[in-house]
């Protein structure tokens, strides 16, 4: 049985926002691609492609079970009710298929490590790095 990847975020007005998380669907599909062929993005709300969306594709490239990766870090509403819900019903114009919701980020020793990457650049760079000079992110 072929797996299909759904990665899904929130969804946002900002395109910029919307743009990460499909990076992150064609980086994981290259990173990975040997281990899994069928990656797509979906975004819960608010914007295309949706979970229906990106269900559908995943059938369509010959996907077969449908694993839907949250990229959130707690198991709120969204993980425990609004994406099996949105899963499911997209999953109902393909009854030969299969579903799971895997767990959200959580508390990993990656996302640790993530954490501490993102002080550490702060530090390097004086607390003023091209991310934040001159926005509302930094007070100096």
């Amino acid at each position: 049985m072929k797996n299909g990847i759904v990665i899904v975020d929130h969804g946002s007005t900002r395109p910029a926002s919307n743009e990460m998380l499909e990076r992150v669907a064609v980086l994981f599909g290259e990173r990975f691609k040997t281990k899994h062929d069928i990656v797509e993005a979906a975004h819960m709300e608010l914007c295309e492609p949706s979970i229906a969306t990106a269900y559908a594709k995943c059938v369509e490239r010959g996907a077969a079970r449908i694993v839907v990766l949250p990229f959130f870090l707690g198991p709120g509403k969204h993980w425990t009710q609004d994406i099996p819900r949105l899963t499911a019903d997209a999953a109902e114009k393909f009854p030969d298929t299969h579903w799971h919701v895997a767990p959200t980020l959580g508390i990993d020793d990656l996302i640790l490590d993530l954490l501490d990457k993102r002080m550490s650049h702060c530090v390097d760079h004086n607390y003023v790095c091209d991310n934040c000079k001159d926005t509302v992110r930094c007070g100096k």
